[in-house]
């Protein structure tokens, strides 16, 4: 198939709640580029009959607010924050790494040789959050995902995509669901019989551990620790391993009915007179209006300042609290994945703001290094991953030292246990053993004084 030429406009659709018309997308506005001074950007304007429904979500947090829109003439024209040249809200919606190589797969084209508004339009209509991008307002919605008894065949597609092959013709019609997946590595959006969409992850070529098992197991022992974690689980496709991480960006009310107030997605299931909503989502970099060449250089306390910022305010303490706990939890567990795209936002239609979302992405990696670092600034001592370092600014994100303290032992807690959650999960010795060099003692992470004030308030509840 040769890739179409990709339009200059294009139709942006968001997905809302309307009690009188049900769950479904409608034309929010259009995205545009053009030519300045040499180079190419991007605009985009509201529709306005979009701005007169009391139920719009922003397509941008920071570039497109609704309230500034509104205030504006109608079809004004807005443009990117200067330092990011970029819509974020939309970037957010586009495929990522593994998305685009599928639909260069699916289209025989070279890699990152398709213009950015045909990988907008070819990621599918069951993209992560809210929005939609397709060529006009009066387009369809794309092909959504397919079932779980698919997934043998996705894993053919993926295959087919790691060995740098064309999709052949009788894998194209199991694709719904592909492109739409963000990371690198390969994975799909799945339905169960009961329509609940999952993102499954695959196994990847170059693999030398379970990495499904690597996964679940860490969001386990985060859910162990209080956290907000989807569901999980690891399945055998094939003889491969295969996690399926519930996909929290969608819901189940009855018909048009939004999500209820601080509620979480992955809480409803279907029922008789249900339909599945979505909940609009944005990356931590999208919130931070931060620019990608910029991100490396931001830490823990720069989003912690972001939930004080842009979060709804009912939400802030909670949202900072887990913050928090997720710092702890990644130097723990070694996960020095923890970029900004690895933490995102979750639209609250009952409380009109954003909220953290659940927790995605945490990977232990082995190391034998005694000094480690994490991706984002942990403290007044950068990237190095201790809990002392992360004390050092815990004011950013709590209010008092013994609440930072409790934190941390409850992280702690659940870390303790990290042996019996991997063998629940079936992990193998070798994989124990390659988790006992990423999974770090408190006494690797602490100096013996803030070792001492921990165990001590673990000593005191214990008495």
């Amino acid at each position: 198939m040769a890739p179409r030429r990709a339009p200059s406009k294009v139709a942006v659709f968001a997905h809302i709640a309307d009690q009188a018309e049900g769950h479904h997308f409608v034309p929010a506005g259009l995205l545009g580029r053009e030519a300045s001074a040499g180079r190419e950007t991007v605009s985009f304007a509201y529709g306005t009959r979009y701005l007169q429904r009391s139920n719009a979500i922003e397509v941008d947090p920071r570039a497109l607010t609704l309230a500034q829109a509104r205030q504006a003439e109608p079809g004004t024209v807005w443009y990117p924050l200067p330092e990011v040249n970029e819509f974020g809200g939309i970037r957010d919606a586009a495929p990522d790494a593994w998305g685009r190589r599928v639909i260069e797969a699916q289209l025989n084209a070279a890699p990152n040789s398709l213009d950015e508004f045909t990988y907008l339009l070819e990621a599918g209509s069951d993209r992560v959050g809210a929005l939609d991008v397709r060529e006009d307002t009066k387009s369809p919605a794309r092909k959504g995902a397919g079932g779980l008894i698919d997934l043998p065949y996705l894993l053919q597609v993926a295959d087919a995509v790691e060995n740098g092959e064309p999709i052949p013709a009788n894998l194209q019609p199991y694709l719904g669901g592909v492109p739409s997946a963000g990371g690198a590595r390969p994975k799909a959006s799945v339905r169960e019989a009961d329509s609940v969409l999952w993102l499954a992850k695959f196994p990847s070529k170059t693999d030398t551990l379970n990495m499904a098992v690597l996964e679940a197991g860490a969001l386990e022992i985060a859910r162990a620790a209080g956290l907000s974690v989807p569901p999980v689980k690891v399945i055998a496709v094939g003889g491969k391993p295969v996690l399926l991480i519930r996909r929290f960006d969608r819901y189940w009310a009855p018909a048009g009915q939004p999500l209820a107030a601080m509620a979480r997605g992955y809480d409803t299931e279907p029922m008789p007179g249900y339909t599945e909503g979505r909940i609009a989502q944005v990356s931590a970099l999208t919130l931070m209006g931060c620019p990608e060449m910029e991100s490396m250089a931001k830490g823990y306390k720069d989003l912690a300042q972001t939930i004080r910022e842009q979060v709804v305010a009912s939400c802030v303490k909670a949202d900072n609290e887990e913050l928090f706990a997720r710092m702890v939890l990644n130097i723990f567990l070694t996960n020095d994945d923890d970029h900004l795209r690895n933490h995102a936002f979750a639209y609250d239609t009952q409380l009109q703001g954003w909220r953290l979302s659940p927790l995605y992405d945490v990977v232990p990696r082995a190391s034998v290094s005694m000094e480690r670092r994490l991706h984002l600034s942990v403290g007044t001592q950068g990237k190095l991953a201790t809990l002392d370092n992360a004390m050092s600014e815990f004011s950013a994100f709590v209010a008092d030292r013994p609440t930072a303290l409790d934190v941390i032992r409850r992280v702690w807690g659940a870390v303790r246990g990290w042996k019996n959650i991997y063998e629940a999960l079936g992990a193998t010795p070798d994989l124990i053993r390659t988790l006992e060099q990423a999974v770090r003692s408190l006494s690797d992470i602490a100096s013996p004084a803030l070792e001492k004030d921990i165990r001590r308030g673990v000593d005191a509840k214990a008495a």
